[in-house]
């Protein structure tokens, strides 16, 4: 079977490549360090992201660009957004699909991460993967279901080719823009969520958030030109529901730290690995304004990131705003 390189050794660049390597594809497994290639050599396992998991034969972990990428068929790229670009640009004149599991919006400028990738790499190089799955629980080997997204159907199908495991289904789109804005979206109501968790406002509150919430990213991603199905789809509102309520999410997680009377850096800390909503919450509001979008929910979510609310006072004004209709 043909090679897969996975640039990226963090949970979920490592949970693929074991989801690509479990029926024998060869798969070489980027990661930051020597040691950390080293380490997963020796021990069989990622010991900083997935301890105790042990990897299937046929991943190589290298640190060494030119080796992960050699004979690879195909890329997936999986690091932080805030890296992305720096990948991309080493990638740029390639010829090689890449899929990209990175979910975000750049603070800087706005960009969606369809938008950076077709900016990089051009259209038909661009693939995304996104949907409810958690890193833990895909290495593990139980079901999942999760949507590529393509600017053509054809494209999508041959990247969800490679993953040919039953345990982790992928559906196929051409809506690159809602399912990236989906993936990036999610995690900010998420925080909020983690708050609402935090302060034991019980089940009815989180229900109310991420109804609300779904209803605020559909708003959005289709001012974007996403689309409605997707938003209600597996990158869309099972994204949500699941990084809203599931225990084992970093943005939940960092929303009941911040209501549990930690600050910012201590709850990163807290966490321990990048905490994307954080991120992208910032370049949301920017993006609602410039939009002319209503996006309470976020715009609570930024002023307890901005020290301009209190988590407390934030939930009071999200009850405090004017009743009306729901659609």
């Amino acid at each position: 079977m043909d090679k897969v390189a996975v640039l990226g050794a963090g949970s979920w660049g490592t949970a693929l490549a074991m989801v690509l390597a479990r029926h024998g594809r060869p798969v070489s497994l980027l990661t930051r360090t020597e040691e950390q290639a080293k380490s997963i050599e020796q021990r069989g396992e990622n010991l900083t992201y997935l301890p105790g998991v042990p990897l299937p034969k046929g991943i190589t972990a290298t640190a060494e660009w030119e080796e992960a990428l050699a004979s690879a068929s195909i890329i997936v790229l999986s690091v932080p957004c805030a890296a992305a670009e720096s990948f991309l640009i080493r990638l740029a004149f390639d010829h090689r699909l890449v899929i990209a599991t990175c979910k975000g919006l750049s603070p800087d400028n706005m960009e969606r991460m369809d938008e950076l990738l077709i900016r990089r790499l051009g259209k038909k190089r661009t693939a995304l993967l996104s949907g409810p799955s958690f890193a833990l629980e895909v290495a593990r080997g139980m079901p999942a279901a999760l949507t590529m997204a393509a600017h053509d159907l054809p494209t999508a199908h041959f990247a969800a080719s490679f993953f040919n495991d039953s345990s982790f289904r992928i559906y196929h789109s051409t809506d690159l823009a809602g399912v990236a804005m989906g993936g990036s979206l999610k995690n900010v109501i998420a925080i909020a969520a983690g708050i609402a968790e935090g302060m034991n406002l019980g089940h009815n509150a989180i229900a109310a958030l991420v109804t609300r919430g779904i209803a605020e990213i559909t708003r959005l991603a289709l001012a974007c030109g996403g689309r409605a199905e997707t938003l209600s789809g597996l990158s869309g509102l099972g994204d949500l529901v699941l990084t809203c309520t599931g225990s084992l999410s970093r943005n939940r997680r960092f929303g009941m730290a911040l209501a549990g009377g930690f600050g910012i850096a201590a709850a990163r800390h807290n966490i321990g690995q990048v905490v994307e909503g954080e991120r992208t919450t910032h370049a949301v509001c920017q993006l609602a304004t410039q939009l002319s979008i209503e996006m309470p929910i976020a715009d609570a979510v930024k002023k307890v990131l901005d020290d301009e609310l209190s988590p407390r006072d934030a939930l009071q004004t999200l009850l405090d705003r004017p009743q009306g209709t729901e659609v």
